[in-house]
């Protein structure tokens, strides 16, 4: 597959972007294809007159409007980003595929798992590309764990855990589950090549609002790998951290390391056995050897993925690194966590995904 290997290819056509939404990510959207060899941005929308005004300041090539259609309705746009609340991600992805343009939709693609197979089925049918930004996978830091994983370094695989937790930003349109744990989903989705086939979780209204602000969810993925995710809007650091523990080696992630984000620890446990004059038994022993830190180069997620769109744009690709099928596996795995929340903490199966 194209791109699979993190080797982000040129792209020789000029892609033209619309971008719906200028609030925290669109405008990061807007500079990255902007930037690319590949694409151009025509027309940017968004309802607030001074997001336009900002992005027609730093950019006066492009067209500004507070309306999407006028976005959709544009011959010469030849995909759309979608950067607007979740509550809207499916009716908009939906419009923009119906006018026969590529999509790339911020995470999640949508609040029902269902309606990512509708918007997988239209986007076949339109012949049009639809990918989701799971913004995670396109990571140099991620690919490497994969690399761990897939290469046998790590051995078998006992558990993995994530830290993903600052004070804010709030949100009031999901909660803090919805807002940051796709992420980390699509990233052990991606590490274990499979969704996880049960959930269990907890989550809290700290705030006294109506939303959780934080949660903890287990995710128990094949063949027998448990996985711990904690998100938070409540707490006095940004942390973002992987920790995966493998029988012959474990390694780290440390998202906010610019220096080592990686460390691979050269420890495990051994059984030892012992003898005694009339039985047998073991002992374990931990074993300790030395740290690697293996340079990672420095690289920008958002230009890969908006690379590996383009890509798979011209060669008429399915991105199959983050497309509609992934996003209904994460959107499916959130939809069964938030109910085991509600449920407080019962263990919720998933279904095979269709």
């Amino acid at each position: 597959m194209l791109c699979s290997s993190g080797d982000f290819q040129y792209n020789l056509r000029m892609i033209s972007i619309g971008v719906i939404g200028c609030g925290q990510w669109g405008p990061n959207h807007i500079r990255v294809f902007s930037q690319l060899a590949g694409s151009r941005v025509l027309m940017c929308a968004d309802l607030d007159q001074k997001r336009l005004a900002a992005m027609a300041a730093l950019y006066p090539q492009i067209q500004t409007t507070n309306n999407y259609q006028d976005i959709l309705k544009n011959p010469a746009i030849d995909a759309v980003v979608v950067a607007l609340p979740t509550n809207v991600h499916f009716k908009i992805t939906q419009e923009a595929l119906l006018a026969g343009k590529h999509v790339l939709c911020e995470k999640p693609l949508s609040l029902v798992a269902e309606e990512c197979l509708t918007l997988k089925d239209l986007a076949a049918q339109k012949g049009k590309l639809l990918m989701v930004g799971h913004i995670f996978v396109f990571n140099h830091g991620i690919m490497k764990l994969r690399q761990y994983i897939q290469s046998g370094e790590l051995g078998q695989v006992h558990y993995a855990h994530s830290e993903r937790t600052n004070l804010g930003p709030f949100r009031y349109d999901v909660n803090a589950l919805w807002d940051l744990a796709p992420h980390d989903i699509s990233i052990f989705n991606y590490l274990f090549d499979s969704a996880p086939v049960s959930v269990s979780a907890r989550g809290h209204k700290c705030l006294g609002g109506n939303l959780e602000d934080l949660a903890f969810a287990t995710l128990d993925y094949p063949p027998n790998v448990m996985v711990n995710i904690h998100v938070s809007w409540l707490d006095p650091k940004k942390v973002r951290q992987i920790t995966i523990v493998g029988d012959h080696k474990m390694v780290t992630l440390d998202d906010l390391d610019i220096e080592g984000p990686i460390k691979l620890y050269d420890k495990h446990v051994e059984k030892t056995a012992v003898y005694y004059a009339t039985y047998g038994e073991f002992q374990l022993l931990s074993r300790e050897g030395s740290i690697t830190i293996p340079k990672i180069g420095i690289n920008e997620p958002l230009k890969n993925q908006a690379q590996y769109f383009l890509d798979c744009i011209v060669h008429q690709k399915l991105p199959v690194l983050s497309d509609a099928q992934k996003a209904y596996e994460v959107v499916h795995t959130l939809a069964a966590i938030q109910e085991s929340v509600n449920r407080k903490g019962e263990l919720v199966k998933l279904c095979p995904s269709p």
